[in-house]
């Protein structure tokens, strides 16, 4: 059964107060206001369990929730296909030199995980909680538990896009507080490990039903330590979910993604963490009517690249350019006899949608969209087409942040890195391509019988995988291979993308250097 984020006027109320008048523009609109931390608020256990709803309902912020397969749109798996005033200045990341002056996604992206990394903060020090009647010492840790979690999950975005960032480890109890120079990456990473091995520590060794569980923390760290190249650690981590914990693969590879998949047990077995949402009560996006739905199913926003597309295999198992079943005779046949992800991650040329009436979408009501293209059809729920703005509140997808199969692959990639390839690893890679439906053939052990071979397949895996799920753009940069990749490939109107090596980290923008005179610009942007 899922959380529900939003569930009263009483929490609406609390919620301006616990997060502070959100507002865009303001500095201190992403910091609880310092008197409320003196007040009443979380005295029983319902009010406390009500705040920590008010902490993950931030998730549901921009690139946090419904948006963050538009990361991919930064990378070479996809392109912003439709008008430049929604999600904003997502194409112009990669095609446009990076300046302190950037707005739109580069903002958000960094201002959303500080609304929640201070919300987290308000939660956890909350001293009417300690004392709330009804709750037990121990549940009290757990509720703590996933505040740390989620605090470690936005920091971790933080820290991946801008290295050294501003580190909170407490809500500044004056207005001069807050204004603190970027703390070195290493220690921010040192603070997202704490969090995660004391929620490891204390949450429940569950399945997820919509609160962070101990595979979650797990799950998390492992990526963490990998994104580290802290191999072994992270070998150990992963395998521990792999040995003992309740999850597993699905088997059904799409209804990963869509509503009455997510609310079975025989698929939502594999998700470990998502950003939740609940149809008309809570859909992805009230202010403006929309959501993945309508903006991908019927505006084309998620355009996949062709160098995704040539990306996967042919069902043998071989590349295209070694596979006898590749056929290219023609525009459509190149599609066919591939892995069976494919079809299930994009629209293909040749394949119809067909709605929720059973009539087929006619192609030319997708915008952005010709016979000859392809588009995200991953998280689409065509049972509901067509999609129109006046059903916007059906969008309540959840979006999936961490999923098993992933921690299969994290595992291959960090035990073979750590001491190469060996029986586990080929296991953790076939267990992904053997799931019912894909029945991918296993990987050729006589061929990829090296570490730097298996590395390779490793990262083809993983961007087939889990395309446009959101991860691509923090894989490439991990790897260290986005500035030779990324300048190989460009926009389809011919505009290159541009990723000088100085774009791993990203400038700080210029209302926080003006706004905080203790920042310092990051190297390459001053």
């Amino acid at each position: 059964m899922k959380i529900k984020y939003k569930t009263s006027k009483w929490l609406i109320t609390c919620l301006i107060l616990f997060m502070a008048f959100s507002c865009e523009n303001d500095f201190l609109d992403r910091q609880p206001l310092a008197s409320v931390s003196s007040t009443t608020f979380m005295s029983s256990k319902a009010e406390v369990e009500t705040g920590l709803i008010g902490v993950y309902s931030r998730l549901q912020l921009n690139f946090l929730g419904y948006v963050r397969p538009y990361l991919d749109c930064i990378s070479d798996n996809a392109w912003l296909g439709n008008t430049a005033w929604l999600h904003r200045r997502v194409n112009e990341i990669l095609t446009q030199p990076l300046t302190p002056s950037m707005t739109g996604t580069i903002n958000q992206l960094y201002e959303e995980p500080y609304k929640l990394i201070n919300s987290c903060n308000f939660f956890i020090e909350n001293t009417s909680a300690d004392k709330a009647e009804d709750v037990t010492v121990e549940e009290m840790e757990i509720y703590k538990a996933e505040a740390r979690f989620l605090r470690a999950l936005a920091y971790f975005d933080l820290v991946q896009l801008w290295g050294d960032v501003v580190l909170y480890k407490s809500t500044p109890e004056t207005i001069d507080g807050w204004f603190l120079p970027r703390s070195p990456k290493e220690e921010v990473y040192a603070f997202i490990e704490e969090d995660l091995n004391y929620a490891i520590s204390k949450l429940p060794n569950t399945l997820y039903s919509g609160h962070a569980v101990k595979g979650s923390a797990q799950g998390l760290l492992g990526r963490v330590l990998l994104t580290q190249e802290k191999w072994s650690e992270a070998a150990a981590v992963l395998n521990d979910v792999i040995t003992s914990g309740p999850f597993s693969l699905s088997n059904d590879y799409a209804a990963i993604f869509r509503e009455d998949g997510q609310m079975n047990p025989s698929v939502s077995c594999e998700i470990m963490f998502s950003t939740m949402y609940l149809g008309a009560d809570d859909p992805q996006w009230v202010k403006n009517q929309m959501g993945l739905n309508l903006e991908v199913g019927a505006w084309g926003f998620v355009q996949p690249h062709m160098d995704l597309i040539d990306s996967y295999q042919m069902i043998d198992g071989l590349p295209a350019s070694e596979s006898e079943l590749f056929d290219n005779t023609d525009s459509l046949t190149r599609y066919q006899n591939r892995d069976p992800r494919l079809d299930l991650t994009v629209l293909l040329p040749a394949e119809t949608w067909i709605d929720g009436q059973g009539e087929p979408i006619s192609r030319a009501n997708i915008q952005n969209v010709n016979d000859g293209g392809v588009l995200m059809e991953k998280y689409i729920e065509l049972s509901k087409a067509p999609f129109t703005k006046a059903g916007f509140a059906d969008n309540d997808q959840d979006i999936v942040w961490l999923r098993y199969a992933d921690v299969l692959l994290m595992y291959a990639e960090a035990k073979n890195e750590a001491s190469g390839p060996d029986a586990s690893v080929y296991n953790a890679i076939n267990q992904v391509r053997a799931r019912p439906g894909i029945n991918m053939p296993p990987v050729d052990q006589t061929r990829y019988n090296s570490k730097d071979l298996l590395r390779q397949y490793i990262r083809d895996e993983r961007r087939v995988e889990l395309a446009l799920e959101g991860h691509r753009l923090f894989d490439l940069k991990r790897w260290r291979i986005a500035h030779i990749k990324l300048p190989t490939m460009g926009l389809p109107n011919g505009t290159p993308y541009l990723f000088p090596e100085r774009n791993y980290t990203w400038p700080i923008a210029q209302r926080e250097m003006e706004t905080n005179s203790a920042l310092v610009q990051t190297q390459g942007y001053e």
